[in-house]
């Protein structure tokens, strides 16, 4: 991908130095990541000590800083494209437009919908409006889901943005609300979300390509990053069987498709899952 480094983006916040110790099992973290955003509330108390939290980069070494920093940059200069890419397409609707802000941290930090962990992967939370990521994940999507490249990297960003875009447009509350009302349809209507949020991840990649950002192999990459996070390739990995009952964010096959579909249009009218769904 044609990037230029630039510092840091203003919506960054850095809690990389300010951990919260050691993280809970990748079970419960999960478990408690979808109760979060079903329900709409964090189910961990605030009690929790968060006291320096935003601190920067307290505790991390000039190593590990100097080592990180290129990513760093990288990250920012998504999140900032991302986001610039959708406050034009919010004023061109006449609707306006709030960036979200983009939490770094490492193994744990505490979140609006309760513990975030490293476990839990990338995520978007709606009740503070952040995307919470530790770099590391990077080195996972490379090495565990075989997924390398920079913009399989980007893709994983603009996923998360585009869970963003779908709280601005009050979709994620009105699924949220579905969910309560209809809990034997819950998985169905989180994988529509998944999807969705996808195909805008793909509207961006087609803003990006326009503006001469994507280099030969770019688009390659950010499909082989929808395909290989699809829930039927990490139940294989995982468990050697494929529940498609269970599916929460949709096939590799699915995601491969409505990232496509949003980057060959360009257009958020062709995200619509939940109209043929």
């Amino acid at each position: 991908m044609k990037w230029t480094s630039g510092g840091r983006s203003p919506n960054l916040e850095d809690r990389r130095g300010a951990g919260m110790g050691a993280p809970m099992g990748i079970g419960g973290a999960i478990i408690l990541l979808v109760l979060s955003l079903i329900f709409g509330r964090g189910i961990l108390t605030t009690a929790t000590d968060v006291t320096n939290q935003e601190g920067g980069e307290v505790g991390l070494s000039p190593a590990d800083s100097a080592r990180e920093e290129p990513m760093v940059q990288f990250v920012s200069f998504v999140l900032d494209d991302a986001q610039n890419t959708w406050q034009n397409v919010f004023e061109r609707a006449g609707a306006p437009f709030q960036p979200a802000k983009m939490v770094l941290f490492r193994s744990g930090t505490m979140s609006g919908c309760g513990a975030a962990q490293s476990a839990m992967g990338p995520f978007y939370c709606p009740l503070d409006e952040k995307v919470y990521l530790d770099l590391d994940f990077f080195n996972e999507l490379d090495r565990r889901y075989g997924a390398p490249g920079d913009f399989a990297q980007a893709y994983v960003i603009s996923h998360e943005l585009g869970h963003h875009v779908q709280h601005l447009l009050g979709i994620d509350s009105r699924v949220r609300a579905a969910q309560r009302s209809n809990p034997q349809n819950a998985n169905e209507l989180s994988v529509l979300l998944e999807l969705q949020a996808d195909c805008y991840a793909g509207v961006w990649g087609h803003s990006a390509a326009e503006r001469g950002k994507l280099s030969p192999g770019d688009m390659e990459e950010g499909l082989a990053a929808a395909s290989a996070v699809g829930d039927d390739r990490i139940q294989r990995s995982t468990t050697g069987t494929v529940n498609v009952d269970s599916f929460t964010h949709g096939s590799a096959q699915q995601r491969a498709t409505w990232f496509k579909r949003g980057f060959d249009s360009g257009r958020v009218d062709s995200c619509d899952t939940f109209g043929e769904g």
